[in-house]
């Protein structure tokens, strides 16, 4: 199982929402003097959007380089078509991630963003209004979307800057020895050890394709497999392997307090799946939540009194197995307890689940969850050679 490479000596602080985390992410643009990296999954066009894109104008303007990419089936064919005019009108150097399939199905899932090297953004948020639907942004939302990212300012921000500098580099058209020198260089600094013996300590953790496959599922694992008290995880999509819901089940029967805090109401489909897997889980004593409040976006989880964790990556098989995601894991009891504190309240204002709920469900809707669960694992299995089933 691959470790975390953990740095210390960090300024982490939470962003709740977009109401703390675009105006942050505006003045570190505003601050800018050299360069500015995002990555995001979805731009969209709406008035945040407009905010954030005027923001990297006026950078651009003062001599700051910019570089944009975001996905192309996350923004948008059409969209992303926009993106790119109005990117190369005002200066900024765009990137639209993997368009037509050209480079298989994986998407580009990540939301990272590192300013003059200075201050990285990481979390759940994409370049989106918090009151929008992420699908129809003619839908408003009965309150803003649950989410988080973090500003992060350190040695960290120099691992992210690396990450995604790569990342450019090998979307580019790049000829063999440049890729193998590139590959070289990456795994040097990987293999970096950095003092950790000063707060706040922190990792990034990703997953891709080529050598951070089963990364985050990893980091998860680890952390439950560690938990002596508590765990408290918050999700919208819940669709793991064998590994991760064994985790959580082994968890709990060690008497470890696991409490699922899942979004529902977005995708039917998505929700029939999720809850094919609960009564399982219930049975080993898991708690599961589900939030209806408005749509729950956030990635977030605390184990115990020391480690959580802010990122993109879902806990389901597109996130795990395929998609490039990033995380960041965050050691640090205070942050731990602000961050357990936000989960809580997000419990709280859900409904709990348990195993009386599915005593009486018709047998025709348990044979749909299952048929559905059976679609989508075999689904999975084809598209990741097998690898989802882990």
């Amino acid at each position: 199982m691959r470790s975390v490479n953990f740095i210390g000596q960090n300024e982490i602080q939470l962003l709740h929402c977009g109401a703390d985390y675009f105006p942050a992410l505006i003045a570190a643009f505003d601050s800018a003097r050299i360069e500015i990296y995002l990555e995001t999954y979805i731009f969209a066009a709406d008035n945040t959007a407009e905010l954030i894109k005027s923001a990297m104008v006026r950078a651009v303007e003062r001599g700051v380089a910019v570089y944009l990419v975001t996905d192309w089936v996350g923004t948008g064919r059409a969209q992303s078509a926009i993106l790119e005019r109005e990117c190369r009108a005002a200066g900024i150097v765009y990137r639209s991630f993997n368009p037509w399939f050209k480079r298989g199905i994986a998407r580009m899932h990540r939301k990272l963003c590192v300013v003059d090297r200075q201050v990285a953004f990481l979390g759940g948020l994409n370049i989106v209004d918090d009151l929008h639907d992420d699908d129809d942004p003619r839908i408003t939302l009965p309150a803003p979307r649950w989410d988080f990212g973090v500003r992060i300012m350190g040695p960290l921000v120099a691992r992210i800057h690396w990450e995604m500098a790569v990342h450019w580099a090998r979307m580019g058209h790049l000829s063999l020895r440049t890729r193998w020198t590139t590959f070289k260089e990456q795994r040097s600094s990987s293999r970096r050890v950095d003092d950790t013996s000063k707060p706040m300590v922190a990792g990034l953790v990703v997953r891709d394709n080529l050598r951070n496959r089963r990364t985050i599922q990893s980091a998860y694992l680890k952390a439950l497999g560690g938990a002596r008290h508590s765990a408290l995880l918050a999700n919208p999509y819940f669709a793991p392997g064998r590994k991760m819901r064994r985790g959580l089940s082994q968890a709990a029967r060690r008497g470890v307090d696991v409490t699922l805090l899942l979004g529902v109401g977005q995708y039917r489909f998505q929700d029939v799946i999720a809850r094919s897997f609960y009564p399982k889980l219930l049975e080993a004593g898991v708690r599961i939540v589900e939030y209806r409040q408005t749509q729950l976006h956030g990635k977030v989880a605390v184990v115990d009194d020391r480690w959580s964790t802010i990122g993109s990556s879902n806990y389901d098989g597109f996130s795990l197995f395929v998609n490039q995601e990033a995380n960041v894991v965050v050691v640090d009891p205070a942050f731990v307890q602000t961050l357990r504190e936000h989960i809580q309240r997000g419990v709280a204002d859900g409904v709990e689940v348990t195993l009386a709920d599915f005593a009486g469900i018709p047998q025709y809707k348990k044979f749909f969850y299952q048929v559905a669960y059976w679609i989508y694992k075999n689904a999975l299995r084809l598209i990741t050679w097998g690898k989802s089933a882990e």
